[in-house]
């Protein structure tokens, strides 16, 4: 039986409908919620992606402020820049959109940013205590991973989960965030013996490696749960890591390329900023 389509769509919509609610709330206490973003550079996917993130934010009444700097601004320039916004009363959120610029050290931007307003949550203070399960900002992706999970209704507690790849960005975060759910975790790599065997025992399969259609359907476990994170362009199609008209045979629950892990992204992304400002 073929698999069920988590649409990424509609659980985002959720999580804004939800945060409707929250901003609301902040409205009677006299607070918007205000986002900044700096985007250096004028690569095409990045403009793309900020225009979202602004769109979106004005569509909710979240405060939207971006900073569109040239690729040849000096990293200082950018620091400082960073450093105004940290002492914005009525900026909650500050995101740098990455990729930055090879002259710009991405750690040393990232690093200045107050930890409190670190809404994409890539400061060492965040990560730390995502890593032991204390208050922080989760990053967005695998925050919008797990609540597709949680869509599903399947149970993460004590379910067999691996995932596929082990950035910073993606990987080990889902990782930790389903550990801390209860799920027994393996995180897998370019280095791991017998890949397709270490899939198979997966109730949920999570895919973050940046190669279209790598992991296929004879990987999958029936009635599992996978999670396609990635997006790779392929002649004039948007396709995933997973193949997923193969995958789709053999998961109960399943994410497309496009419309699965992308929209959820942004929507986390302000929820993120609307909890800051609660905070």
């Amino acid at each position: 039986m073929a698999a069920q389509r988590i649409d990424g769509k509609v659980v985002a919509q959720a999580v804004k409908d939800e945060l409707k609610v929250k901003i609301e709330g902040l409205a009677k206490r006299g607070i918007v919620p205000g986002l900044a973003v700096i985007l250096v550079g004028e690569d095409p996917a990045s403009q793309a992606y900020v225009g979202s993130k602004e769109r979106e934010s004005k569509k909710l009444g979240i405060h939207s402020e971006v900073y569109r700097l040239p690729a040849a601004t000096p990293q200082a320039e950018v620091l400082a820049l960073v450093n105004r916004l940290n002492a914005k009363a009525d900026i909650h959120g500050i995101l740098v959109q990455l990729p930055l610029p090879d002259h710009i050290d991405e750690k040393a931007v990232l690093n200045a940013i107050s930890p409190a307003k670190d809404v994409d949550g890539f400061h060492p203070i965040n990560v730390g205590n995502l890593s032991i399960n204390d208050t922080c900002f989760v990053p967005c992706t695998p925050n919008g991973v797990i609540r597709l999970i949680e869509s599903t209704g399947a149970e993460i507690k004590g379910k067999n989960a691996v995932v596929v790849g082990r950035s910073n960005i993606v990987g080990k975060p889902v990782a930790m965030l389903l550990l801390h759910r209860h799920a027994t975790v393996t995180i897998c790599h370019s280095r791991t013996k017998d890949l397709p065997g270490v899939c198979r025992e997966a109730d949920i399969l999570v895919v973050a490696i940046g190669k279209p259609a790598f992991v296929t359907g004879d990987w999958v476990k029936e009635g599992a749960v996978v999670i396609d994170v990635g997006i790779n362009r392929v002649g004039d199609k948007l396709v995933g890591d997973v193949g997923y008209d193969s995958a789709a045979q053999k998961a109960g629950y399943i994410t497309p390329v496009p419309g699965g892990v992308g929209p959820m992204t942004i929507a986390m992304l302000l929820a993120n900023t609307v909890e800051a400002a609660q905070r």
